[in-house]
Parts: C-alpha cells; sequence; structure tokens
C-alpha cells in the first residue's frame, strides 16, 4: 500500500518543522548512519550515490569525502536546505523526493544508501522496487530501518496511561523478509542489531524524538499532553531505571544490503 498524500504530508511537515534543531537530537541516528556506511566500500571515487532520507546531509557529506558523486534526495524541502548549507557545492545535486515514486530514470545510480527513512513508507516492497530500479545493474543499495520491538518502554510506559498509540508499529524480521522477496531483490544480507541509548529522564528521549521530528503516529492523541500525564508516563518507565540512573530506550535496527 502506498502512503496516501495526507500522510506523506504530515510526515514532510513533521520533518520540516524539525529540520532547523534536527542535528541536536540525531545521536542516534548518526550511530545507526555510521555503521551502515562502514558497509560500503572505502572508496567511492568516481562512483553516483543517491542519498534519498538524506536528512541534513550528514551522510551525503561522508559519502562525498569517500570520492562519491552525491545526490541528496529527501521528502522535506526544509531537510534539504539544511542539507544543502551543510554540503555546498561538495553534493552533486538536491532533489525533493519520494522513496515510493523516485524522480530519477532507471539505472541512474551506482550506490543507494538509505539511513531510518524507509520505515516511513508503510509497504516496504514499494521503496524497495524503486531503490532497485534507479540502481545500475551490479550496483548496490545499503539500508537501514528500525524492527519491532524498537522503544518497547516507552510504549508499555504509555500503555499504561491510555489507550492512544504514542510509539511508531514497526515491521519484524520477516515482514522485511518478505518485502525483500516482493520487491525481487534475490541477492541480498540482513544484520540485525540491539542498540540502547541512555536518558536521564523519559522525558528527554521524548524531546529526541520530537527534534527529529518523529512525531507522526497513527492513532495519537490530537490534543495536547498535560503535565500530569507526562509526570505519570515518568513514573512508570522509571521501572526501567538501571543501577547507574538512567533509562535505556531500546531501538532494533535492520542493517540491509542488496546485490543487483
Amino acid at each position: 500500500m502506498v502512503l496516501d498524500n495526507s500522510r506523506k504530508e504530515a510526515i514532510a511537515d513533521a520533518f520540516g518543522r524539525a529540520a532547523a534543531r534536527y542535528d541536536d537530537h540525531a545521536e542516534f541516528q548518526r550511530q545507526v548512519g555510521h555503521e551502515l556506511i562502514e558497509m560500503l566500500p572505502e572508496s567511492l571515487k568516481g562512483l553516483k550515490v543517491l542519498d534519498i532520507g538524506c536528512g541534513t546531509g550528514y551522510f551525503s557529506a561522508l559519502l562525498a569525502e569517500k570520492g562519491a558523486s552525491v545526490t541528496a534526495a529527501d521528502l522535506s524541502v526544509e531537510m534539504l536546505a539544511q542539507a544543502e548549507i551543510r554540503c555546498g557545492s561538495r553534493v552533486e545535486s538536491y532533489q525533493q523526493a519520494d522513496a515510493e515514486g523516485l524522480p530519477f530514470d532507471d539505472d541512474s545510480f551506482d550506490i543507494v544508501f538509505s539511513s531510518l527513512a524507509l520505515q516511513w513508507c508503510d509497504d516496504l516492497s514499494i521503496p524497495l522496487k524503486e531503490l532497485q530500479r534507479v540502481t545500475k545493474p551490479r550496483g548496490k543499495i545499503y539500508f537501514s530501518t528500525l524492527l519491532d520491538g524498537s522503544l518497547y518502554e516507552l510504549k508499555q510506559s504509555w500503555a499504561k496511561i491510555d489507550t492512544y498509540q504514542h510509539v511508531n508499529d514497526f515491521l519484524n524480521e520477516k515482514n522485511i523478509k518478505v518485502a525483500l522477496a516482493q520487491s525481487e531483490a534475490s541477492v541480498h544480507h540482513l544484520d540485525l542489531r540491539t542498540i540502547k541509548v541512555w536518558y536521564s529522564s523519559a522525558l528527554q528521549l521524548m524531546r529526541d524524538l520530537k527534534g527529529i521530528g518523529a512525531t507522526h503516529v497513527s492513532g495519537r492523541s490530537q490534543g495536547l499532553i498535560k503535565k500530569q500525564t507526562l509526570l505519570d508516563v515518568e513514573g512508570e518507565y522509571s521501572r526501567y531505571r538501571s543501577e547507574s540512573g538512567l533509562l535505556p530506550a531500546t531501538y532494533e535496527v535492520c542493517l540491509g544490503a542488496i546485490n543487483l
């Protein structure tokens, strides 16, 4: 199922509002992206690379440093503006783009790189097909996405407070493999990892999620959240506090590579 335009606009708007402050809250996103970029060849000299879901261009810059001719693409024009501020002429071009319908010709890129963007698509097979379409024969696709179980501490804490959905649902490993099969990605490799990020409070975690624009959740209450409600969530989350006094935010991450 392709995302309807209203939901795409809501997602783009959420990330657009966060664009200017995104980097202040994106430690986890940088960690995952670095782990994904380690899967790429050391040198990308002479290769055309698409960074889809480029955000503020942090990894577009690293790809350019490796010698690639980089196209930075994102659903949010505000994110692209931040990417251009960061990368300037080091990046070949900047393009507003939807991963479910990329505005590029077939066989345009040697490598496609996408870190923590594809989980915003309801049917993963659709962007996977598109990424393969724009990748040259014998090219490669590297992607990361979140898996079921991510942020379970926050999800369970909210479940004690109300019946609204406050944390997005994510695919499990089987879902990923089905999407790969449906997209006809015949040669691929998946690396599943658990990453914990530590916080002093649940509120600090929620500020990071808001700060990166990860605020569009289907089924969320549209009203303002009362201070007492946040204190109640904090109390529930405290059950997960470690001996060092910190609270974990657990992420289940899938790093994937597709060979064409």
